[in-house]
């Protein structure tokens, strides 16, 4: 992933870090003017478009590095460019790929070359794409399953898409931002029984992949875990809200210098990822169309 003028640390994937903080402050982004949130809803289009497109092309038999260059193609066709390609962080190397590309267990920064083997059915696969399009980010994404999911890889799927449908509704303004987490957290582990990755979250977005708020999946457990919890849902935001969620533990793994991030447990993940503008009448979802595609593909 590119680097921006800061990175939340919660993205690094580290689970023993403190969540929320920052490796170099930042201001809030101004307010988006009305041309501003036109470019930016064109930069959350070219990641559906890119997301439809492979939800035609996915099948059991391909390799993570041929749907990474088909990505590429796509996002060439559509006039914009990877924003993770090249995406540097302290302590790793660049990131190698034109998207996330993470594989059963793998939760999250799945690279191209990290599972050379070829997908078979029974896999599911959590496609991250970002974009830059006229100086914009768009970043959103979702999962797929190769061949009929077991009911409780379905069940999973279906609740990660729930709690990231019912955790929108909450950004609004007179909201903050913990409850979208209240009710993330509440939904997916309280009354679904599945685990949401600690030290990972969403962020703000705009000309830059990361900017506050830094946006956690759960309520933070101490004072000052989570600085950003309390802050208001600002009409004119920008946020990427993602939750990730494992059947059998929220703890994470990563290899010292490598990118991918694995359930602790080797259980398998989902990832699902909108794009939503905060206005002054709720959210605006700019990556919908998403909860339009297939997300079985053929086995």
């Amino acid at each position: 992933m590119r680097r921006g003028p800061l990175m939340p640390v919660s993205t690094l994937g580290r689970s023993d870090r403190v969540r929320g903080l920052w490796l170099r402050p930042m201001r809030q982004p101004a307010e988006l003017s009305p041309a501003d949130a036109d470019l930016a809803s064109a930069a959350a289009e070219r990641v559906v478009t890119t997301h439809r497109r492979l939800a035609e092309f996915l099948k059991a038999g391909l390799t993570l590095a041929r749907i990474d260059a088909f990505i590429a193609i796509q996002l060439a066709d559509l006039g914009c460019r990877s924003c993770f390609l090249g995406y540097r962080v302290p302590k790793s190397p660049p990131f190698p790929s034109h998207a996330c590309l993470s594989l059963n267990e793998c939760i999250v920064h799945g690279t191209a070359g990290y599972h050379t083997a070829p997908i078979v059915p029974g896999d599911l696969l959590k496609i991250d794409v970002g974009v830059v399009y006229r100086g914009w980010i768009g970043d959103a994404a979702w999962t797929y399953s190769f061949g009929e999911p077991t009911p409780e890889v379905r069940r999973l799927m279906d609740v990660g898409k729930e709690s990231l449908r019912r955790g929108v509704l909450e950004l609004r303004p007179g909201n903050t931002y913990i409850q979208w987490a209240r009710t993330v957290q509440g939904y997916a582990e309280g009354e679904c029984g599945f685990h949401l990755a600690r030290g990972l979250g969403g962020h703000g977005y705009g000309r830059h992949l990361h900017t506050p708020p830094y946006i956690s999946n759960v309520v933070p457990t101490w004072p000052g875990e989570w600085p950003d919890a309390h802050a208001p849902c600002e009409p004119g935001t920008l946020v990427a809200v993602e939750p990730m969620i494992a059947i059998g533990t929220g703890k994470t793994v990563q290899a010292a210098r490598e990118w991918p991030i694995r359930t602790a447990d080797g259980s398998m993940s989902v990832h699902y990822e909108h794009d939503v503008l905060i206005t002054d009448r709720g959210p605006r979802i700019l990556t919908h169309g998403l909860e339009d595609l297939p997300d079985v593909m053929a086995g």
